[in-house]
């Protein structure tokens, strides 16, 4: 990741086509792009998008209901729309939990 975020950004993705294949800045800008434009336009059309080995991205409603506004308290009515669930595949899953158990310090035995 780069810059000062703590994120993976338009930006890096760029940059990471830039450095890793034979594509100029230009190039790999558009490759971004067309990427995101097709998985916008597969929701929209669809309302899913499947990728193999990472998750699905799919387009859930939710209805009109009751809510409160924070700062006042006052009953308020929250409009119905639409959202962009994200749900990983069992591979990613397996890959961050992974991750995590190599990262974590190892438990203390009991009676300690």
């Amino acid at each position: 990741m780069g810059g000062n975020s703590d994120c993976l950004t338009k930006a890096d993705l760029i940059d990471s086509i830039y450095d890793n294949l034979p594509f100029d800045k230009q190039k790999a800008t558009q490759i971004v792009e067309d990427w995101i434009e097709l998985i916008k336009e597969g929701l929209d059309r669809d309302h899913k998008v499947m990728i193999s080995g990472f998750g699905v991205f799919e387009v859930k409603e939710k209805h009109a209901r009751p809510g409160r506004n924070p700062q006042t308290g006052n009953k308020i009515t929250l409009s119905a729309r639409k959202v962009v669930k994200f749900k990983a595949s069992q591979i990613l899953r397996k890959q961050l939990n992974d991750a995590v158990a190599e990262e974590a310090p190892p438990l203390p035995p009991p009676g300690d």
